[in-house]
């Protein structure tokens, strides 16, 4: 049976293991490509699931959807892809590249405005009487993931059209790569104002939500999974049944994702 290009390049990967450590049982690793914006809390799934299946590790690589999105379309050894829009997956699954049975909504997110913390700006309500550049300088930028492509900035075109401000917003924008990027600008005080997902306003230290964007102003922020095709495999299909537990959905909810209804 001739296997597809990037389970033969996996399995070339897991021979090279199995030569370096002779005499020893070889680990199964799991490949999982996820959004930018699931770097802290997947990382700590990661660590809770192999505290449960030892012989198990789990390989995190995180970009923003459209980047991983093509990796895997090129080739790369993703057995797992978490995506932060429906837009990457459905690319995907359009190549016919999702494992059958196997895509589902995984978590929910809100969409947020920030700012350092230390800038004196009280909370706020955005609606279409809301001006976001005057809240800047002449001179500066709101940093947001490129609409163009990273599913938080696309989340916050939707919001600022249905707003009216996009118009106006738009030629003061700071595109970054991905979502967390952004969250960096304005850490370091970069650009005074950001918009991205309210976990990331969650974890961060050096920013402060100033708003959050009205649920009814952009598309539901759901992160669909999914298995790709020709990287089946028992392991794989362990961690997607631990996705979907009540341990990994705790670990979720402290991170401020919210789970799909049943």
């Amino acid at each position: 049976m001739q296997l597809p290009p990037r389970r033969i390049l996996s399995c070339l990967v897991v021979s090279a293991g199995m030569f370096a450590l002779p005499g020893l049982a070889q680990a199964d690793d799991i490949t999982v490509f996820a959004a930018a914006s699931l770097t802290d809390a997947m990382g700590e799934i990661a660590k809770a699931y192999e505290n449960i299946h030892s012989d198990d590790h789990v390989l995190l690589s995180f970009a923003s959807s459209s980047t991983l999105a093509r990796q895997i379309s090129a080739g790369g050894p993703a057995e797992v892809f978490i995506s932060a829009n429906e837009k990457w997956m459905d690319w995907l699954s359009d190549q016919d590249m999702i494992a059958a049975g196997t895509r589902s909504d995984l978590l929910g997110n809100s969409l947020v405005l920030i700012a350092p913390t230390d800038r004196p700006l009280d909370k706020m309500t955005l609606d279409d009487s809301t001006d976001l550049t005057a809240l800047i300088g002449k001179d500066d930028r709101i940093a947001m993931g490129d609409p163009d492509h990273v599913p938080a900035g696309i989340y916050g075109k939707q919001a600022l059209v249905h707003l009216g401000m996009w118009d106006k917003t738009e030629p003061r924008l700071a595109r970054a790569d991905n979502v967390r990027a952004a969250l960096a600008l304005v850490e370091r005080g970069e650009a005074p104002l950001g918009i991205v997902y309210g976990t990331d306003a969650a974890i961060s230290k050096g920013v402060k939500i100033v708003a959050t964007f009205p649920a009814n102003s952009h598309p539901a922020i759901t992160y669909p999974v999914a298995m790709m095709k020709g990287m089946e495999n028992p392991a794989s299909q362990r961690l997607m049944d631990f996705l979907k537990s009540a341990t990994a959905n705790a670990i979720f909810s402290d991170f401020g994702f919210t789970l799909p209804k049943e």
